[in-house]
């Protein structure tokens, strides 16, 4: 880790730089005659920056964090004469502050200041008017210290400040009591979004002409964005009258702070000079209007149809799709799939064409297990092969080159299949010690895995290593028929006709792959057999691998790049005072999946090969997320087997009515091309297919085959109209969308009931604004409750003033045991034609244990697995607390590298029943979606 920021006192993020480190310990030496060496300087100042990265792990350390590691370090070694002018320097310039920061409110007091406005005027600042903007912003919240607010915002005020750094002066204001009460970031993004009303539209809410200028300037704005080549033109074709009337500004107040500021950020339109031409509702109708292109009656009906379901964040596309719906390059596709082949020429063409898809946003899953493992001859210049690490250096260092969209960087996960020979290097990929040129730090490593392997692991028996290029056939084959070719080539090995093989236990590559997973979080565990037994289009090709993220199963060749258009729906904005609204869930869903499907026609393809198989099977990829929300909302906790019924529930309910609705889109516009042959025209279900896997394999997987609903009119509309999509259902990890929506990422337990969150804006405590409610209805919600919660870095555990039941329910991912996640994904998967984006949380170090999630997750059918999580270091500040408060310690034992003992006939299938709670540091990244 390295520190790229710094946060100012005024809230500022700027770039971290050293060399103010080293002038100030210069000066303090110089101050007191000290004899220092430069040398010795950067050798302090270069302890301060690597305490810095180890402390400050996924936040931006402040000015005064800084100073502190200083002030210790040079009192550390012995500098203590040092020390002292550098903490006399430090309170000297303390009290320069606190004298200018009076000066300056005296100053606003007097009106003797300047600002500098959005037209360049330079005016005499009144202080009335952000006083009347903040009061305004706080209307119809109770409880709310106005006053603070704006006392607040005048210590960041400065002579000639400019009207925009006034704003985030205020924003910065709000923020800071979020923590406290999560109202706070209501206002904040009301806030926000009025100084972006200003921009756009010259005026604020509260303008008696507002609702007509933002419904005025709809078309204004669209014309703008078509005539600067940023809008495609087709857009024009667009009543824009009549989607203007549709408009509902209102539902700009859905947004919480984070919500907008994200959209600020990176997804709002900009003009050729930058500036954002989007209003929350414009940007919604832009896209709905850009997946609306592709009806053929009444255009604008169905872009207001569209636009209704997501301006109320009932369903939210993804990333792409909101980035680039409705411009002149729809790049609408979340990620990409593709085969290498054994062949110099196609290597180097899917790295290009991997460098075209990631520059258009696309995430990249890529399958190398077809190319020849190392020192395995290369016949045409008769030399052996360097196998196929160095092919995934180049790989690596294509992906770090790429900024998609210029909004994030490229992202990828490569694949490789067990048996293959260079599988103990490819696990090593990660690591971050060992030859560098065999390293990897970019991109993403997944294991392939066939169930044969999993079956010899469980028996003790021996696994052999291929060269792909000796046994042609295995990847692309997969249930008994691998097992039949894969016992004939071991047969082959033992008689000499293969050359290059290794034989070794199952169980000890086992081991390193969990071991590695546990210091890397790589490669991940993703299951060959059941991705491809349970497939829709077994007919038409195999399954090679996942995506980037693990949620997408999609056959892949040398002419086909499977591509998955995803979207999710938002299950909490679902719920009512009587509970979930399943008739505006079906409505949803049928809605989503014609957006889904709207995206395949519509979209920018940016390789041949996408193109080809996404018109060719047309799959689509509906998720959900918010599920953590509604078990707040509902009183349900995770690791309940209520909380199991309802994943089992819903999922079905919303499989039902997105297969009804693909089908139904068939009888209107006609079967997607490969559907003869498929499962569905051999009407085979999701929940048909567990049965085949549970059939091929000879193993059960424990998940009851029950439902709750009447499927056969669905498999009655089937089997008559056949379907428009080949795949339906894929649950992605919305991290960045459920931002956006104001709810809990995809289907995971709440990771931390307190956190920072840090942008470029500055940085922010986030409280889980469930529990501040249900401690709020028992009077215990206070800042001595606030203290204790920072304190145990957001576990309610040994708060005793809490409740037990509130405890129970409010456990943070790591205090739930992580076959509980198991469970749920096994009861979801059942009704899921693709797969699930499913991180496992363990706060244990136990070899067995983790070995016991994984070999649990493939019995119950589990197709793909996504990082492993191990307990992280807090980045929860504790300096607002008062020191001398007494609260318990939480124990703490570091994590050491762990081991699976070898001491009975299964080890791998125990597990210790109370595992105990480790550290270990595991930084969470940026999803898909």
């Amino acid at each position: 880790m390295i520190i790229e920021k710094v946060k100012k006192r005024s809230g500022d993020i700027v770039d971290f730089d050293r060399a103010k480190i080293e002038n100030a310990i210069e000066k303090a030496c110089l101050a007191t005659s000290t004899p220092v060496g430069k040398e010795v300087i950067i050798d302090i100042t270069d302890t301060v920056v690597n305490n810095l990265a180890a402390t400050f792990i996924g936040k931006i350390p402040g000015v005064e964090d800084v100073q502190d590691m200083v002030e210790k370090k040079i009192a550390g070694i012995g500098l203590f004469e040092v020390a002292k002018a550098y903490i006399l320097y430090r309170k000297e310039h303390e009290k320069l502050r606190e004298e200018k920061k009076q000066e300056i409110l005296s100053r606003i007091a007097r009106s003797d200041l300047k600002v500098k406005k959005r037209d360049g005027q330079i005016v005499v600042f009144n202080i009335a008017e952000i006083e009347k903007a903040i009061i305004n912003c706080c209307q119809g919240f109770e409880n709310v210290d106005t006053q603070g607010i704006i006392d607040a915002a005048k210590l960041n005020i400065y002579d000639g400040i400019s009207t925009h750094d006034i704003n985030q002066a205020v924003i910065l204001a709000l923020k800071a009591r979020i923590e406290l009460d999560p109202v706070y970031s209501q206002i904040a993004s009301r806030f926000l979004i009025n100084d972006l009303y200003k921009d756009v539209l010259g005026m604020d809410e509260f303008n008696p002409d507002f609702k007509q200028i933002h419904k005025a300037k709809f078309a204004e704005k669209m014309k703008e964005g078509i005539d600067s080549g940023r809008l495609h033109t087709k857009l024009a074709e667009f009543d824009f009258e009549k989607l203007a009337s549709a408009l509902k500004p209102e539902r700009d107040s859905l947004f919480a702070y984070m919500g907008v500021q994200t959209l600020n950020d990176r997804y709002f339109l900009r003009g050729l000079d930058q500036k954002i031409i989007e209003t929350p509702q414009y940007f919604w109708m832009r896209v709905a209007m850009g997946l609306a292109q592709a009806e053929m009656v009444d255009r604008e009906a169905v872009a207001i149809q569209f636009y209704d379901t997501l301006s109320r964040m009932l369903y939210v596309s993804s990333t792409p799709t909101l980035l680039h719906s409705g411009t002149h390059h729809p790049q609408m596709s979340s990620c990409y799939l593709t085969t290498v082949e054994d062949d110099l020429g196609h290597i180097f063409k899917c790295m290009g064409d991997n460098a075209q898809l990631s520059k258009w946003s696309g995430g990249l899953g890529c399958d190398w297990t077809n190319i020849r493992g190392t020192n395995s001859l290369i016949k045409s210049i008769n030399v052996g092969s360097q196998g196929v690490i160095p092919f995934l250096k180049i790989v690596d260092a294509t992906t770090a080159s790429i900024n998609r969209s210029g909004k994030r960087r490229g992202a990828a996960c490569v694949y490789l299949e067990t048996w293959h020979y260079d599988i103990e290097e490819f696990l090593d990929l990660r690591k971050n010690t060992g030859d560098d040129r065999r390293r990897t730090h970019d991109i993403n490593t997944a294991n392939w895995i066939p169930d044969l392997f999993m079956k010899r692991v469980l028996s003790d028996g021996q696994w052999t290593l291929f060269s792909p290029d000796e046994t042609p056939e295995l990847h692309h084959v997969y249930g008994r028929e691998f097992e039949r070719k894969y016992e004939a080539y071991e047969r082959k090995a033992e008689t000499g006709e293969i050359k290059l093989f290794k034989k070794m236990r199952a169980v000890d590559l086992w081991r390193k792959m969990i071991t590695m997973l546990f210091e890397t979080g790589h490669p991940w565990m993703t299951f060959k057999d059941a991705c491809n037994i349970r497939s829709p289009q077994d007919h038409v090709g195999v399954i090679h691998s996942s995506n980037l993220c693990t949620e997408i199963t999609l056959n892949t060749s040398a002419e086909e790049t499977a591509v998955c258009n995803l979207g999710s729906v938002n299950l909490i904005r679902h719920i009512t005072p009587s509970g979930l609204d399943y008739n505006l869930l079906q409505q949803t869903v049928r809605t989503a999946v014609r957006m889904l499907d709207n995206v395949i026609d519509i979209n920018f393809y940016p390789t041949k090969e996408a193109e080809t198989s996404n018109l060719r099977h047309r799959p689509i990829g509906l998720g959900i997320m918010g599920f953590q929300d509604i078990l707040y909302k509902l009183d349900l906790n995770f690791d309940s087997d209520e909380a199991i019924a309802l994943s089992d529930k819903i999922m079905e309910y919303i499989s039902y009515y997105a297969i009804l609705a693909s089908s139904e889109m068939a009888k209107e516009k006609g079967k997607y091309s490969s559907y003869e042959g498929s499962k569905w025209d051999r009407g085979f279900f999701p929940i048909d297919t567990l049965k085949m896997l549970e059939s091929e394999r000879g193993v059960e997987t424990g998940v009851e085959m029950t439902s709750n609903m009447d499927w056969e009119a669905v498999r009655e509309h089937v089997r008559r109209f056949g379907m428009r999509n080949s795949n339906c259902l894929a649950i992605a990890p919305t991290a960045t969308i459920a931002n956006i929506s104001g709810c809990l990422p995809s289907i995971e337990p709440i990771y931390k009931n307190i956190y920072v969150k840090s942008n470029f804006s500055g940085d922010f405590t986030v409280v889980n604004q469930y529990l501040v409610e249900d401690l709020r209805k028992l009077n215990i919600w206070n800042e001595s409750i606030l203290e204790k919660l920072k304190y145990y870095d957001g576990s309610v555990q040994k708060i005793t003033e809490i409740p037990a039941n509130i405890r129970a329910k409010y456990k943070e991912t790591f205090e739930i045991d992580p076959h509980w996640i198991v469970r749920h994904a096994a009861y979801r998967g059942k009704w899921i034609d693709q797969s699930q984006s499913v991180n496992i949380f363990s706060s244990s170090n136990s070899g067995r244990f983790i070995s016991d999630i994984y070999l649990n997750a493939w019995r119950m059918g589990m197709k793909t697995t996504y990082y492993l999580r191990t307990l992280g270091a807090s980045a929860i500040e504790k300096s607002t607390l008062d020191i001398n408060k007494k609260f318990d310690s939480p124990e703490i034992v570091v994590a050491q590298p762990i081991s699976i003992p070898l001491d009975s006939p299964n080890p791998l299938m125990m597990s210790p029943s109370n595992p105990e709670i480790y550290v270990a540091a595991d930084a969470i990244c940026e999803s898909c979606q």
